[in-house]
């Protein structure tokens, strides 16, 4: 599937606050914790747990969300399929879009039960 501008400014404007519970919420029924998907999202965004906190209560939208992050510099190792888009067909216009879908296969992968440390992804020395 190709991204669309319009797609792209609708997940842009989406508070994160609203969509956080909806992750935990799936990941505590596949027996994962609050702990492990704040871990995913620190590896990816470089938020530790008090400025996570802090933005969803300040309802900040995906745009801010993913503009205040520091993107993992192996954000680029994360690749397949979510929600019908393949992350790395994904243009790089669409960035914040990309970054949206990284992140939600890493939370896909730790519900689907996968080792954090293959979650966490590290280039190979």
């Amino acid at each position: 599937m190709k991204v669309t501008t319009e797609k792209n400014e609708k997940i842009a404007n989406m508070i994160f606050g609203s969509i956080y519970p909806l992750y935990l919420n799936r990941l505590e029924k596949n027996g994962r914790t609050k702990e492990e998907l704040n871990q995913v999202i620190n590896w990816f965004t470089g938020f530790d747990q008090g400025t996570l906190q802090e933005l969803i209560d300040e309802k900040v939208t995906f745009r801010t969300f993913f503009k205040k992050a520091k993107i993992n510099p192996n954000a680029h190792m994360i690749k397949g399929v979510v929600c019908g888009y393949r992350i790395e067909e994904i243009e790089d216009e669409f960035e914040l879009y990309k970054q949206c879908r990284q992140m939600e296969k890493l939370i896909d992968e730790l519900a689907k039960g996968r080792k954090m440390e293959k979650i966490l992804r590290e280039e190979k020395k």
